[in-house]
């Protein structure tokens, strides 16, 4: 288990550049990141550590985004979900799916993506019933 206080991003994406540049600005903004390139690699990661946040690009090969995320719900029902999309049709399925999730469509400057993520992590728990 980690002993810093930074807040815990788990980013699946499959493109290898925007998996970097999204982590290299994600750490630069204070977070700390765990890359991974599919939804696959990301199980084993909400099986056994804790983050507050799951970025995800909704369209990837083994496991799409919406699958990693509803995984995510009940696996680690604290964790906040974020997406990130290319595809509007697809932007549409994560709303009615996962109504909690906020979807960020590319392409976007990676300072509103840090925004986005500050806003998403101040956002209140969702009171569970």
């Amino acid at each position: 288990m980690s002993t810093t206080n930074a807040t815990r991003v788990l980013l699946a994406e499959d493109d290898q550049i925007m998996r970097t540049y999204l982590s290299k600005a994600l750490e630069k903004a204070g977070y700390s990141v765990t890359a991974v390139d599919c939804g696959t690699a990301a199980m084993p990661y909400l099986e056994s550590e804790r983050f507050d946040l799951l970025l995800s690009d909704i369209v990837m090969p083994e496991m799409d985004g919406i699958e990693l995320a509803q995984h995510c719900n009940e696996l680690s029902p604290d964790t906040k979900v974020m997406f990130i999309t290319g595809f509007a049709a697809v932007t549409l399925k994560a709303s009615r799916e996962q109504p909690n999730a906020k979807v960020l469509s590319k392409p976007f400057h990676l300072r509103d993506l840090v925004l986005e993520v500050e806003r998403v992590l101040e956002e209140p728990a969702q009171a569970s019933l």
